[in-house]
């Protein structure tokens, strides 16, 4: 069984994380997401929302979706520590053995930005990659170093993914949901209408908590 973690601030959690993960499990095979909460992102500004209150959202958005869960791991690290990927990588692992299928799903703006991040080139050590496609960013890789790693690795077969427990990257033909967190804080805090954007719990909860600046019933 091939188990993903998708990571995240999720702040909020929204349907451009949601609907191509279940795209994504739908043509790889998932039968269990994990989303993956950071503490502290490394690579991108700290979230508004409390720790809390972006767990209290997740669980809202999955209540009635059984392919996903979620692994606070990373929420338990020190308090002024980064969530380095390599490190939760390294921990799943030594909780869950080397045979077990372990993938771990970004999009394509993170793939982009790899080589800035902590031992990259050894997280397939540890797992796939399934890379999602994101609206505005380029298929092109430029960086030399990177498109070598990942031409390197990269499978098209599926049932490779499912042979091999780490070692793969594979490039998902999932939908391009132009949806991000940052767009929506902003139109929440305009105000702009944002309820066709992210599940109606996690918006009731956006709205009753004043988060983002939302006005409280």
């Amino acid at each position: 069984m091939l188990t993903a973690l998708l990571g995240g601030t999720f702040d909020p959690i929204h349907y451009g994380h949601i609907r191509p993960a279940k795209a994504l499990a739908k043509e790889v095979g998932l039968t269990q997401i994990c989303l993956l909460p950071n503490h502290i992102p490394p690579h991108k500004p700290q979230p508004d929302a409390t720790t809390a209150e972006r767990l209290a959202m997740l669980e809202l958005a999955i209540v009635d979706l059984p392919l996903f869960s979620i692994d606070t791991r990373e929420l338990n690290v020190e308090a002024a520590r980064p969530s380095y990927t390599i490190d939760t990588l390294a921990q799943w692992r030594k909780q869950n053995g080397s045979q077990k299928g372990l993938a771990f799903i970004m999009g394509q703006d993170s793939l982009l930005s790899l080589p800035s991040w902590k031992q990259w080139q050894n997280l397939l050590d540890y797992c796939h990659l399934l890379i999602c496609q994101r609206p505005h960013y380029s298929e092109k890789i430029t960086d030399p170093t990177l498109a070598k790693w990942i031409a390197k690795h990269q499978t098209t077969n599926v049932a490779d993914l499912h042979a091999s427990p780490a070692g793969y990257i594979y490039f998902a033909h999932t939908p391009l949901e132009d949806i991000s967190a940052t767009q929506i804080r902003q139109n929440i805090n305009a105000p702009k209408n944002v309820e066709n954007l992210l599940p109606p719990p996690v918006w009731r909860y956006i709205h009753q908590h004043g988060l983002y600046n939302a006005k409280k019933i």
